[in-house]
């Protein structure tokens, strides 16, 4: 530990890659604290508990599906960096999933070879460029530290002539990780290609508690210290730069050599720099979502929904961008947990759906209290009909409801203007323009789950640790 301070790291946030860069640290005998500004652990991927149910919020699943016995796949890598066992997650795979739009529906499953045998089957034309693109994505490093600069979309076209399949395999990987309307930078879309095309879904049993318990668990064990509702207020050199002052909510001051933030880019440097204005070039995010969770007396495949995760589209294009009105109804990504393995035909008993969409931030956060009830209970209406058209019946089935908006996400994350996946420019590098301060998790660049935890290990071994990942 460096000479009078408090600690070696300090890192704000407790998600899933503060907590696995907290472990990764505490391994290598670092004196490591996480700041957490709310009572729980799990950031944007956390849960809650209501009408004496608890509900996940954030994960519908885990992307990167492997098996135990595939030491090369980023799953198992990224477990033995942690110290964690396979069989600890006790994951349960996907039985398919789809897209669906008007003129066709694709189904994919952890086996790559369906997804091609669909396109195939519904785009006879596009099988080898199909084939071509898939090359290209594997041939990609995944895990390099720079964006491309190459539009997806541009891409695509170099492959795929039609362009409805195009529209169709950018639905879910805009929606599972995209900060930039309607496209994504190519690296990032290999990255999200091979997480759900080619390696696919699964969820922990027990959702995301399971994964939480396990990280936090690793953490204390190694050592690390976590202080709940310890939100950071500021942060300031040390005299003579030596280490950084971090000024918490309560008023406390803790001193640290480094600090690596999960809070955001612009959330980061809005603690550090006094006036801190965005530069153009580097904008604040503004895709943010509603989710409405609709909880049923029996499983929804006894309705005919299979799918674990279904992700949709009813209008003649698809349009992901910020929405001119308060949500985008025309597309959006449906999540049954019961239908993953393990609570599948014989599953019995309540059941629930998770449906999310596009939003605009800016009226949910201006509207008064009475309003944004009065919002979300004509929302809940309107999902509820949406729902009818996926399982029938499902109105007379509710037992319970609940929704999260771009005013939950700011208050539960603090991501400016509820932006689940942060700035559309990524610091891929975890360097910031502060000396002393590191970036991770969403503004850093790896997505989803997998990519989340890689994100903490990564910029923990790459500027804390100085080993290789």
């Amino acid at each position: 530990m460096l000479c009078g301070m408090d600690y070696d790291v300090l890192i704000i946030g407790a998600g899933m890659s503060g907590l696995a860069a907290g472990i990764r640290l505490a391994h290598f005998g670092k004196r490591v604290v996480i700041c957490e500004k709310h009572a729980l652990v799990g950031g944007l991927n956390s849960y809650f508990r209501r009408h004496g149910r608890e509900f996940d919020v954030g994960l519908h699943a885990m992307t990167n599906f492997a098996r135990s016995g595939d030491r090369s796949a980023p799953l198992n890598r990224l477990l033995r960096q942690l110290r964690l066992e396979y069989t600890d997650l006790r994951l349960q795979p996907q039985g398919y999933s789809e897209i669906r739009f008007p003129q066709e529906t694709l189904r994919f499953t952890n086996h790559p070879a369906d997804l091609e045998e669909a396109v195939a089957r519904s785009f006879p034309g596009q099988a080898d460029g199909f084939r071509a693109l898939t090359a290209r994505v594997r041939a990609t490093d995944r895990f390099a530290l720079a964006d491309s600069g190459l539009s997806t979309r541009a891409v695509l076209k170099e492959c795929i002539t039609d362009p409805l399949l195009v529209e169709m395999l950018l639905c879910p990987l805009l929606f599972y990780g995209s900060a930039t309307p309607d496209d994504m930078d190519f690296n990032q879309f290999c990255v999200m290609f091979q997480s759900l095309y080619l390696e696919g879904f699964a969820r922990p049993e027990g959702g995301v508690r399971t994964l939480l318990k396990l990280l936090l668990d690793r953490f204390r064990e190694a050592g690390g210290e976590l202080r709940l509702r310890g939100g950071v207020a500021g942060i300031r050199d040390l005299p003579h730069g030596e280490g950084k002052a971090v000024r918490l909510d309560d008023g406390a001051e803790v001193t640290c050599g480094a600090v690596l933030s999960c809070a955001g880019y612009h959330e980061t440097l809005r603690l550090c720099v006094p006036d801190y204005r965005p530069d153009p070039a580097h904008p604040e995010g503004q895709l943010s979502f509603v989710e409405t969770i609709l909880v049923t007396s029996r499983p929804v495949h006894e309705a005919g929904f299979g799918a674990s995760i279904l992700f949709f589209n009813t209008a003649e294009h698809f349009h992901y961008r910020r929405p001119s009105r308060l949500t985008d109804a025309r597309s959006g990504v449906v999540c049954a947990p019961g239908n993953f393995a393990g609570a599948g035909p014989g599953h019995s008993g309540e059941d629930m759906l998770r449906i999310t969409q596009l939003a605009d931030h800016e009226p949910w956060m201006r509207m008064d209290d009475d309003e944004y009830q009065e919002a979300k209970d004509k929302l809940l209406a309107e999902t509820v009909t949406l729902a009818e058209s996926f399982v029938p019946g499902i109105r007379d089935r509710l037992v319970c409801t609940d929704m999260f908006t771009p005013r939950t996400i700011v208050q539960f994350t603090g991501h400016l203007n509820g932006a689940v996946y942060g700035a559309p420019v990524k610091a891929k590098d975890g360097v910031l323009p502060v000396p002393g301060v590191f970036l991770c998790g969403t503004d850093q660049g790896f997505l989803g789950i997998t990519g989340a935890l890689l994100s903490g290990t990564s910029i923990a071994n790459r500027h804390l640790l100085r080993a290789s990942p």
